[in-house]
């Protein structure tokens, strides 16, 4: 896929993985999420004006990188009980096969080259691999056995190189594609992604070279390719033990991510989950003043030249603060997405330089010298490991919450929650009001109810249909109650509302006085977008990597529509109870948490856990359904139906209070 560089505007007609799609739900999505990524565009670098400024901010811009891959706080640092399996000798070095565990059995497998002959301590490199599958006969001998040329390269030339599996691809096969293809969207809701792994891996990885008593633990550099590339980044802006970098094809920004589609081309180890919608160019940044290259190729599909170049360019100007511009370089060669070799030797020459402190022509080149048989560490797999399930355990789930004994315990806990709600799950809502703009688009008759469609502003870029059923009446009304639906839901309404339609009202016969609103939120019915499954999953994606999930944007068009819809008729204000199920309903309770004009819960297959949905970011990290359930339903009525089995602590709370 040929991505064309040209301003956002223009990427709203060009961009490949949005062209054939023509509903109207795709325009809207298409053109929201272009709007949402200039919104974020080189944030929080933007704001940057001068070297204090940045200093004052870039520790907590750190903390936070570490946050968002699951890492604040930073995992134990325990024994990492380094074990040599075996070692191979071949033109002058030496390749160790080894293991070691970054945390209590999570296995990390690794090739360490060195130099036959070592009389001082040498610089180290770690080199972290890509996507390069090696796998024979249905075993598995690790992306170390692609990346090997790497490390003998830099074996026969000083260095001691320690070349780690990734978790997918390694000997233990774990999974980097929850969200990107294994189905697992609660990833999400725990804050959890496969980038954390990889990055704890690495500062593990350093912590194993500093052990080494031929490594001189101040001159340790990193450098990968494509999924390699961007665990380089991690290290590199979370711990300064890396003191020169060489990331290649391992980052691009927003705008390449989002609007070009490039997502697609990604699993979810490139991405952090992005609780403070930071864009990718404040990785680069938070390398200065250390040695940096950034290197691609200028074609790359997946990492385009275009956002290349707007990263070089954000970091560039943090370097400059420092006075330090010849400490960050941009290369860039020709070729596709591709390991070769006008890449490597630019990498070679600035870790040469950085780390050895010269840099003199290179005469050999990079090629394998051993056979994936050869280089690997494990005869037999532990069975003690936890890699093939990490995403269980990386990033703790919260405990069921007590029961508080007070009003002011509980209130301290609803304060809590509500803080963590909208700082670390709906940060991404509007921070500005803006006007509704609700308009009547038309009035009919369809068998023995008045129906009203009206459109509102959700926000801005986010138009939405709500629909208002009532009994004939002398006078318009105020809707007593809200439906939330879902896609099927729908579905029946739009049989109901066709002309000549014989299809009876999903509400059945009116009481004399009775008004409904019928809310689609974004995405289901006169906006829902292209429902290929792997068009929707990227979809979803796309709104991830801004910092927002799907479904916490559809809580606040529910807030949305509550307000708009209290305002029709001649009741304005009053109080708007609200229907819905399954997924639905859980997005009817968080809205609730937050909207005072909803009134009472009519809730039906309620998920009892998140891990079901909804999905919001990170909301396991604090919280699960029954609390939420009860904040929600401390001051209006909740009826529940169907599956749902997640009152008992709400029913605990209201009876220590004596609500």
């Amino acid at each position: 896929m040929r991505l064309i560089t040209s301003p956002l505007v223009l990427l709203l007609l060009t961009t490949a993985s949005f062209a054939q799609d023509t509903k109207p739900g795709d325009t809207m999505v298409r053109q929201y999420l272009a709007a949402e990524t200039a919104r974020v565009t080189n944030d929080p670098l933007k704001k940057i004006d001068s070297l204090e400024t940045w200093e004052a901010n870039q520790a907590e811009y750190r903390r936070q990188v570490a946050e968002m891959l699951g890492l604040d706080p930073m995992p134990e640092k325990g024994d990492l009980k380094a074990t040599i399996t075996g070692q191979i000798e071949r033109d002058d070095i030496v390749v160790e096969k080894l293991h070691f565990q970054s945390s209590p059995h999570l296995y990390v497998t690794a090739n360490l080259y060195r130099p036959k002959q070592v009389d001082q301590k040498l610089p180290a490199i770690l080199y972290v691999c890509g996507h390069g599958r090696v796998k024979i006969d249905g075993v598995s001998y690790g992306n170390k056995a692609h990346y090997q040329h790497h490390g003998a390269w830099f074996a026969r030339n000083g260095f001691v190189c320690l070349v780690v599996d990734s978790l997918e691809l390694g000997e233990i096969e774990g999974t980097h594609k929850g969200l990107y293809s294994d189905k697992q969207r609660w990833w999400t809701n725990r804050g959890y992604t496969s980038a954390g792994v990889e990055a704890w891996n690495c500062i593990r990885s350093l912590d194993y070279l500093q052990s080494r008593e031929e490594v001189d633990g101040e001159r340790i550099g990193v450098t990968g390719r494509s999924g390699g590339g961007a665990y380089s980044w991690w290290v590199a802006a979370l711990d300064d033990r890396i003191k020169a970098a060489v990331p290649v094809a391992g980052v691009t920004d927003l705008e390449n991510h989002v609007v070009d589609g490039c997502v697609e081309g990604h699993c979810d180890c490139m991405y952090w989950v992005n609780t403070y919608q930071h864009d990718y160019t404040l990785l680069p940044a938070l390398v200065a003043p250390r040695p940096l290259m950034i290197a691609n190729t200028d074609r790359d599909g997946i990492f385009p030249l275009d956002g290349v170049n707007r990263c070089y360019f954000a970091a560039r100007e943090i370097y400059d603060l420092y006075g330090k511009a010849p400490s960050l370089a941009l290369t860039i060669t020709p070729g596709p997405h591709k390991d070769t070799q006008q890449l490597r030797i630019p990498a070679f020459h600035w870790l040469r330089e950085h780390l050895q402190g010269e840099s003199p022509p290179i005469t050999d080149v990079a090629l394998p010298m051993f056979k994936p048989q050869e280089l690997k560490v494990f005869d037999t797999l532990p069975e003690d490991e936890i890699n093939t399930k990490i995403e269980e355990t990386f990033v703790a789930a919260s405990q069921p919450a007590e029961v508080p004994q007070t009003e002011e315990q509980w209130e301290t806990m609803v304060s809590q929650w509500k803080q963590l709600l909208a700082t670390k799950s709906f940060a991404a809502w509007p921070q500005k009001d803006i006007p509704l703009d609700t308009k009547l688009v038309s009035e009919s008759r369809q068998g023995d109810w008045d129906i009203r469609r009206y459109e509102f502003t959700s926000q801005d870029n986010v138009r939405l249909p709500l629909l208002v059923l009532q009994a004939q009446t002398p006078r318009q009304q105020t809707p007593t109650r809200m439906i939330l639906v879902d896609e099927s839901q729908w579905a029946e309404f739009a049989d109901f509302l066709k002309e000549d339609s014989k299809a009876e009202c999903p509400l059945g016969k009116p009481d004399s006085n009775e008004c409904v609103a019928v809310l689609p939120a974004r995405g289901i019915g006169p906006t829902q977008w292209n429902q290929d499954p792997r068009k929707d999953t990227h979809i979803r994606r796309r709104f991830l990597l801004l910092g927002q999930s799907v479904d916490a944007m559809r809580a606040w068009d529910l807030r949305r529509g509550v307000q708009a819809a209290s305002k029709l008729g001649l009741q304005s204000g009053d109080k708007i109870d609200i229907e819905a199920r399954g997924t639905m309903a859980g997005v009817a309770v968080y809205a609730a948490i937050f909207e005072p004009g909803m009134g009472d819960l009519k809730l039906t297959d309620l998920p009892a856990d998140h891990r079901n949905g909804p999905y919001f970011l990170n909301v396991r990290r604090f919280m699960n359904m029954p609390e939420a359930l009860a904040l929600a339903g401390q001051d209006r009525k909740v009826t529940l139906s169907g599956e749902s089995q997640v009152d008992e602590y709400r029913e605990a709370v209201l009876k220590a209070l004596k609500k």
